[in-house]
């Protein structure tokens, strides 16, 4: 493992995700958000084809970047970090640079890890909101992180720290993310037939729904198109009882999803959430263990086949003159 990978380490917080199972399995499951901070500098590799610490022109370029600007790797250990225009998918949203210099004056040890995610909950999230223009949903996709000096920069006297926007899915994946975070809504909702793994007797990250999986989300409603302003809980699991029973149904084709033990549930949103302009939610299908602790493994998905296109019909012949 490199040493820049050594930083790209991730920790564990929790977030509460309220699930309503139909009425049937009601329960509060942990998801975890991720605060990933990392550094720049002497950490940096030089890109797939090695070389000396730092040489990626590209990776200083992300890693100097002005807020307003989205980051995207694929390799393992983030070497190959660089710029993108943020419709492009990416992992990091840039939303502004603060100076940590007040705590940790020159010849200041570094911070350890912990440390380091605290600084950036503590200095990256009225930043983010003032960035956003709303508030940061404290129940949505999106959590606040940061790109750290490295260790050569900090002994050299740099306390600058690069806030970004990240959103890490429930099982501690960083998903990405396409265009900018201050026109897009925070509700943490996946696209219709997204399913995701079981962890335990909980949910997990993105998985093909070939695999044992929680949750299949079978669509996304906007509460916003029943609501005017913030409907109590009751009034919104009213709505989705209905709402979510007919996107079941377009989903499957009509066919009875219950026959296969599995029970339609959908998301409800708290006034913060409403409030930061999340409204979105999603309807999804999971099974439950028969003992009500938590959630069983479904394989396959309940997702109605696209009928294949019609083939054009044959021009009739044309009957041959004498």
């Amino acid at each position: 493992m490199s040493k820049f990978a050594d930083r790209f380490r991730l920790a564990d917080t929790t977030l509460g995700t309220r699930l309503v199972m139909g009425g049937v399995f009601v329960g509060a499951i942990l998801a975890l958000a991720l605060s990933v901070t990392f550094s720049w500098g002497g950490d940096v590799k030089g890109g797939a084809g090695g070389g000396k610490p730092g040489d990626s022109e590209s990776a200083r370029a992300a890693f100097h970047s002005p807020p307003g600007s989205c980051l995207l790797w694929e390799q393992q250990d983030a070497g190959d970090i660089h710029l993108v225009p943020c419709p492009q998918p990416h992992q990091f949203e840039v939303t502004g640079v603060v100076d940590i210099g007040d705590r940790y004056p020159k010849g200041a040890p570094s911070p350890d890890l912990t440390q380091w995610r605290g600084l950036a909950q503590e200095r990256c999230t009225d930043g983010a909101e003032k960035y956003l223009g709303k508030p940061l949903d404290p129940y949505g996709r999106l959590t606040v992180s940061a790109l750290r000096p490295g260790e050569d920069e900090w002994n050299d006297g740099a306390r600058e720290l690069r806030c970004v926007l990240q959103w890490a899915g429930p099982g501690g994946q960083l998903q990405k993310l396409s265009g900018s975070a201050k026109d897009e809504q925070q509700a943490n909702v996946w696209d219709a037939g997204t399913c995701l793994a079981l962890a335990g007797k909980t949910v997990g990250d993105p998985i093909d729904c070939a695999q044992p999986h929680s949750y299949e989300m079978v669509g996304v409603l906007d509460l916003k198109t029943k609501f005017k302003d913030y409907p109590s809980q009751a009034d919104q699991k009213a709505w989705l009882d209905t709402e979510c029973s007919k996107a079941v149904m377009d989903y499957t084709g009509g066919d009875d999803y219950s026959a296969q033990k599995l029970i339609l549930s959908w998301d409800v949103r708290e006034q913060e959430s409403w409030t930061a302009g999340s409204t979105k939610v999603n309807c999804k299908v999971a099974a439950k263990l028969p003992d009500n602790t938590g959630l069983a493994p479904v394989t396959g998905t309940i997702r109605k086949a696209a009928a294949p296109p019609s083939k054009p019909a044959a021009p009739p012949s044309s009957a041959g003159g004498g």
